[in-house]
């Protein structure tokens, strides 16, 4: 499901909601996250998940297609933690 498919399906569980309020709102709450993880914090929705940056080290890595070795930088990418309901609703399908 991506964005637009996300705003539809609420739209259309939230028929009393205009889908124009819908989609400013989780477009809110997507920049928001985002906005948290670039200061270095962490997003936790209880029941859902946790957002949080994890740091990949430096060092020499190899290009698969030449096989020749690189160095890449230290970098943050963001890592997302399922919470224990969602964990568990999913196991229970």
């Amino acid at each position: 499901m991506n964005k637009s498919e996300l705003i539809q399906s609420l739209s259309s569980r939230l028929s009393d909601i205009p889908e124009k309020d819908i989609d400013q709102a989780t477009r809110s709450l997507l920049e928001l996250i985002a906005s948290t993880l670039e200061k270095g914090g962490r997003c936790e929705v209880r029941g859902f998940g946790s957002f949080s940056l994890h740091t990949r080290k430096a060092g020499m890595r190899r290009n698969p297609k030449t096989g020749k070795p690189v160095h890449t930088p230290e970098k943050h990418v963001p890592y997302f933690k399922p919470g224990k309901l969602l964990r568990e609703t999913i196991a229970s399908k």
